[in-house]
């Protein structure tokens, strides 16, 4: 399974990349939320694990980028944000995420999400 991680802390993507790598997942990284639609136009990912506040383009914005292009409008984006609040999930969910996880990130809950929207063929990697 391929994941785009888009996040634009160092620390949080190479701990992502490290983690879900050594599960087995195919890792590609983004550091803002521009890079992060090129990438995904370019490399068409399972999943993207979009970090919501993020530099040049936020993680809302490229969601809504990506849902109005054909080709990722059916990419699955799980929400990655510090923000817990009810408004903040909301927000995400309008803009196109498929479902919302909370930083710091709980990793087994993390995994259980990926796995819920995971491609069929590609479960329990």
């Amino acid at each position: 399974m391929r994941i785009l991680i888009a996040e634009d802390h160092p620390d949080n993507r190479e701990m992502l990349t490290r983690r879900l790598e050594r599960r087995g997942y195919e890792v590609r990284c983004a550091e803002n939320g521009a890079e992060a639609v090129d990438m995904a136009k370019e490399s068409l990912p399972d999943l993207i694990l979009m970090d919501i506040s993020m530099p040049v383009m936020s993680g809302i914005e490229a969601t809504k980028m990506l849902r109005q292009t054909p080709d990722t409008s059916a990419v699955k984006i799980v929400a990655l944000t510090a923000h817990a609040m009810e408004s903040a999930r909301r927000e995400c969910m309008e803009a196109g995420c498929d479902d919302f996880a909370t930083k710091p990130v709980d990793f087994a809950g993390l995994i259980a999400l990926i796995e819920k929207h995971a491609p069929v063929a590609n479960r329990n990697v």
